[in-house]
């Protein structure tokens, strides 16, 4: 079978503007042409398409048969895609640097997809990654030395418009070859609670708060056995068969461990939320560019973030 026709677009913007205007005359003069040439266009569109698409009725006026109203649809979607294709390619490219900040633990899995997306949409514009405990890129962000942050809720500067992207329950995480997770105390490893990043606001670490709280609430033993302001550093005590740590639900786990089991005894964790905030002076129109890349990687369901909890009570 040999390979359709492709349509000339101009014989299609010809087209569109003899629909639009009911007119010969009205789209010739639209279109820049004269209208016998106009003429001669619909002739070649008919021929290519193998059947008629314009009625010619008396006095000049026009109209379309259905065929025609069906190919007036497509034919106004394949010119604007087509346009957009070509403002887009004749467009001033965006040059400079952006500075992102991305939470750890969000890292791994969806910053090689907003790199890639956004190397696409301003293939100039370096960026810079600053990958950290979101309680650092917070003050990172707040001194200016950011102009997008990818970090918890809860940790965000006081007052900072935010955008939600993300949120996921917690998981306890164990070694698929030992049970610590079933041992009395339960060996954690976890964050330290005396972060020297953490807002001065608070008490302690928001994560080692949320950890004790929840195994408190729980009636569980416990004994702190590692501590590590990195995740990397919290799964390495838990593969090492020494601890038990945790993970937000749908992280993918290095060799050796697995998420420990509703049935299994420990108490559940609370849910994370995530947002997306943008420095006081970003360097643009490259910062609303990025944010765009982030929130399709993210669905597309970034939303305005409800105010944060108030200190006392994240803090107990």
């Amino acid at each position: 079978m040999g390979m359709p026709v492709g349509f000339d677009l101009d014989l299609l913007r010809s087209f569109v503007a003899i629909a639009e205007e009911r007119s010969f005359t009205r789209a010739a003069a639209r279109v820049g042409r004269t209208q016998s040439a106009v003429s001669l266009q619909m002739q070649r569109l008919e021929g290519v398409l193998g059947q008629t698409v314009i009625i010619r009725g008396k006095g000049g006026s026009v109209e379309l048969n259905p065929e025609g109203q069906y190919l007036l649809g497509r034919a106004r979607e394949l010119l604007a895609l087509n346009d957009d294709i070509m403002r887009s390619l004749h467009a001033t490219p965006v040059h400079g640097t952006i500075r992102l900040g991305i939470a750890e633990e969000l890292s791994a899995r969806y910053l090689p997809r907003i790199l890639d997306r956004f190397s696409h949409a301003a293939p100039a514009v370096e960026v810079e990654v600053a990958v950290a405990a979101s309680c650092f890129l917070a003050l990172k962000l707040k001194s200016g030395e950011l102009d997008l942050a990818l970090l918890r809720a809860g940790l965000e500067p006081r007052q900072w418009p935010a955008v939600e992207i993300w949120h996921s329950p917690m998981r306890w995480v164990t070694s698929d070859t030992h049970r610590q997770h079933l041992r009395d105390p339960l060996p954690l490893s976890i964050s330290p609670a005396d972060c020297p990043w953490r807002p001065s606001e608070f008490s302690e670490c928001l994560w080692h708060g949320m950890v004790i709280r929840a195994l408190e609430q729980g009636g569980r033993n416990y004994r702190v056995v590692s501590t590590s302001t990195t995740t990397q550093g919290q799964m390495a005590a838990a593969q090492a068969g020494l601890a038990v740590t945790n993970t937000l639900a749908d992280d993918r786990l290095a060799e050796g461990l697995r998420i420990v089991r509703a049935d299994e005894g420990l108490p559940e964790l609370p849910e994370c939320r995530y947002l997306m905030l943008t420095a006081r002076e970003p360097r643009q129109p490259a910062t609303d560019m990025l944010a765009a890349q982030v929130s399709e990687v993210f669905g597309g369901t970034a939303r305005r973030a409800p105010r944060p909890p108030s200190t006392q009570a994240i803090t107990g």
